[in-house]
């Protein structure tokens, strides 16, 4: 199945700020709901998403890269792809995201997703998983929103930025100077394949898609309910 899904939220930083937030993928992953970045390898990001529905609980497992970055213009493309670790289905997307300026405090974000699903997950139909991504963004949104009200901006960030391969892990900054250059040991040494840096963090919650489409998905999950209590009821008479 393909959808073409267009969500937008608001950020309330000016343009150069907020763009530089929502483009550090480690910064906002645990803002998305469901979402758990684990490890970060060159500029692949691998994480899982777990979701929940009813005692269903499927997780995806993928990964995530930017295909174009214009900071100048404000707008990125980031390709992602997972699969069920049930073997339920997979999930590839083509996301592309637009940053304006509202005005000198508040930044528009326009993201345009291209979806393909496969499997079972498929299932759900165009109309639940449209309504699930909206409300799952203003989540989103929300969370990043309260994340920037509570840490430091501006100059702080940057800082921060500079200094955050190297802030509890040891792989991360050590990975560029390790072997400086002029040194005459290994001089291939600097080109060499990335190293994979793990993100420690609590495991995330699974997002619950009964409590946020509500009656669309319940709707749509009612002949498949009904279904199996019919098979049920055939199964005990036989016996």
């Amino acid at each position: 199945m393909a959808e073409q899904l267009v969500n937008e939220f608001t950020v309330n930083r000016p343009i150069d700020e907020a763009w530089a937030v929502i483009t550090d993928v480690e910064r906002i992953a645990p803002c998305l709901p469901g979402a758990q970045l684990q490890e970060i390898e060159g500029d692949v990001y691998r994480g899982v998403v777990k979701v929940k529905l009813g005692s269903i609980t499927p997780q995806f497992k993928g990964q995530a890269s930017f295909d174009e970055r214009d900071d100048d213009a404000h707008r990125a493309v980031l390709k992602a792809e997972g699969r069920d670790t049930g073997g339920r289905g997979n999930a590839a997307a083509e996301i592309t995201a637009q940053a304006e300026s509202l005005s000198p405090t508040s930044t528009r974000v326009i993201v345009s997703t291209d979806l393909h699903i496969t499997g079972k997950v498929a299932q759900f139909g165009r109309g639940i998983i449209g309504d699930v991504s909206k409300k799952l963004m203003a989540q989103f949104a929300d969370n990043l929103n309260e994340m920037l009200d509570t840490q430091p901006i501006a100059g702080a960030d940057a800082a921060d930025a500079e200094a955050a391969p190297a802030n509890g892990d040891e792989t991360g900054g050590g990975a560029r100077s390790a072997n400086p250059a002029g040194d005459g040991e290994t001089p291939g040494a600097a080109e060499a394949a990335p190293r994979v840096r793990k993100i420690e963090g609590p495991a995330t919650e699974p997002v619950d898609l009964a409590g946020v489409a509500g009656p669309a998905v319940l709707k749509r999950l009612l002949p498949l309910i009904a279904g199996l209590v019919v098979l049920l009821l055939v199964l005990r008479r036989r016996r």
